[in-house]
């Protein structure tokens, strides 16, 4: 592994996350607004924390009571006297019922002069559950979902019909109007789908959910199915939604940090959706095609891509866009890339992605890993493990999908 050229993927995979923590974004999407009555803050998701404290930093006693719900190991302590749980992802747990239920019980006491301050991010689908059906039942069709390579709007839409929270049911629960600040992690923003929208009006259709079904051959109980037979709510009269973060600012931050460093930077697509191996392909022939430029060169991507899970091996979408990486850019002098989660975990490991050189698939070879069994297997995390590529953060406090940056030095 080139040292130097790690160092550069982690100065500019730092500045990104950094541009696009929700602290200032939550702020701005405060200013000037008048939350009336009795003010109860639900902060739901991976970067529930973070956005709920920029929340009671600008506003303070005017927050009456507050909740927090997010991932293990994503709370940093107390924050007024809201109460912080922490609960599973992405497969819900007791920890998430618990939580929702305590949300729940809160908003449910408001009047319609009362305001329900709602501050979602990424991953609140899984920590954010009342369900339908048994638990056992849940986390085996979650687990099918994960699996099967849906996109995350299919499974989305799939998590709603099984929910008393998502598909706008939330909102339907309180009398109170609800302010709802969003950190999108879902491409082209549907505000119906980031965490399966439990305060926006379901665009889906019970007929959308049976074509998912059969399309992956999920399967499900006959208790269940019967339940999407069951209709969204279509209209919510007591929501005003902000977005505030998303794709589009980590790019520009990769833009911003490349050119800062000598490169010349081209942001190539910000709706990246496709397999992640295939990303990792994808992004190495365009180091091939500019290989012979004698300007340093930096090519970004931000989106979203999938892995189906073959193997049984450890690893995430950003680590298998590194490792295909790796076989692409082997031998072309001064090439480097990384993938990396901006939330910091990358699938169910400790790592937020991957980091490839041109030295990469050399290393490989001298240690006997073979790079395309390590894919099949869907064992990233080990491969750039044993190769010192992974590229570890620790949660972050934001979840505004994933950025991927090669490069060539010149």
């Amino acid at each position: 592994m080139n040292n130097k050229l790690y160092k550069e993927a982690i100065d500019i995979a730092s500045y990104c996350i950094k541009k696009v923590l929700p602290d200032e974004a939550v702020q701005r999407a405060l200013k000037g607004v008048k939350l009336s009555g009795r003010v109860v803050l639900v902060s739901v998701g991976k970067a529930a924390f973070r956005m709920a404290e920029a929340a009671y930093n600008t506003l303070g006693d005017k927050i009456h009571d507050g909740i927090v719900i997010t991932k293990y190991e994503h709370a940093k302590g107390k924050i007024g006297c809201f109460e912080i749980y922490e609960a599973g992802h992405p497969i819900p747990d007791e920890n998430s019922f618990k939580a929702t239920e305590k949300a729940i019980e809160k908003v449910q006491q408001l009047s319609a002069n009362d305001t329900v301050l709602f501050l979602l991010s990424g991953g609140g689908s899984a920590l954010f559950e009342k369900p339908k059906c048994t638990k056992v039942e849940l986390e085996d069709i979650t687990k099918q979902l994960l699996s099967c390579g849906a996109e995350i709007t299919e499974i989305n839409t799939i998590r709603k019909r099984l929910s008393y929270v998502k598909g706008g049911r939330f909102a339907s629960l309180t009398k109170a109007k609800v302010y709802q600040i969003i950190l999108s992690d879902i491409l082209g923003d549907p505000l119906d789908m980031i965490a399966s929208g439990p305060c926006a009006p379901d665009s889906s259709t019970k007929e959308d959910a049976i074509a998912i079904i059969k399309k992956y051959n999920l399967k499900m109980s006959e208790d269940v199915l019967k339940l999407f037979a069951e209709e969204t709510p279509k209209k919510l009269g007591n929501v005003h939604t902000k977005i505030t973060g998303s794709v589009k600012e980590l790019c520009s931050a990769a833009s911003e940090k490349t050119k800062e460093m000598g490169y010349k930077p081209l942001i190539l697509t910000d709706m990246l959706s496709c397999e992640a191996r295939d990303a990792g392909t994808f992004l190495g022939d365009i180091i091939k095609t500019n290989r012979g430029c004698k300007k340093s060169l930096a090519f970004i991507v931000g989106g979203e891509t999938i892995v189906h899970l073959k193997g049984s091996g450890e690893g995430g979408r950003n680590q298998e866009i590194a490792l295909s990486l790796a076989r692409e850019i082997a031998g072309i002098d001064g090439a480097f890339g990384f993938s990396v989660g901006s939330d910091g975990t990358d699938g169910p490991t400790d790592a937020a992605g991957g980091y490839a050189d041109y030295t990469t698939a050399w290393d490989a070879k001298a240690k006997g890993i073979d790079i395309n069994a390590y894919l099949d297997n869907n064992d990233a995390y080990n491969a750039l493990k044993s190769l010192g590529g992974l590229i570890i953060t620790g949660p972050t406090g934001t979840n505004v999908n994933d950025i991927a940056v090669v490069l060539i030095k010149r």
